[in-house]
């Protein structure tokens, strides 16, 4: 895991469609936005805007894509779900955490992907829960 201290001078994004204000936490506990909608254990940031869009874009519920500038509030370690061997250290900068993440501001002039890739993403997404592959939650 990364401690705050070790990640202290990277700006870390959250994409959602939750409409929050600087100083709102974003906790855990809240279904996630894919697979089987279980309640998530852990909170997800990245350091990347392309990452963020995507959650933004693909996050579940009514409203406009967001994307919040977040800080962590407790350690971090790479989300499993993007470092596995398709994916060997972590290009995406995508992390997760069981600890809050406090919003520091907004991104609002961010454009999102094409129809046709998005399209591609949702569709992959999809067939990823047609073969009762899940996100990794342990």
């Amino acid at each position: 895991m990364a401690t705050i201290d070790d990640l202290n001078s990277q700006r870390f994004y959250h994409g959602t469609k939750a409409n929050l204000k600087p100083g709102d936490l974003i906790v855990s506990g809240y279904h996630s936005n894919y697979g089987k909608r279980k309640k998530a254990a852990y909170v997800y940031l990245t350091a990347t805007l392309d990452a963020a869009i995507w959650g933004a874009e693909l996050a579940i519920g009514e409203g406009p894509g967001r994307i919040y500038l977040v800080e962590p509030i407790g350690p971090i370690e790479d989300d499993p779900n993007l470092t596995d061997k398709k994916y060997p250290g972590n290009p995406t900068k995508s992390y997760r955490s069981r600890h809050p993440l406090r919003v520091t501001g907004e991104i609002t002039d961010w454009q999102g992907h094409s129809p046709e890739q998005l399209k591609a993403m949702q569709d992959n997404l999809e067939r990823l829960k047609q073969l009762g592959i899940e996100a990794i939650e342990d």
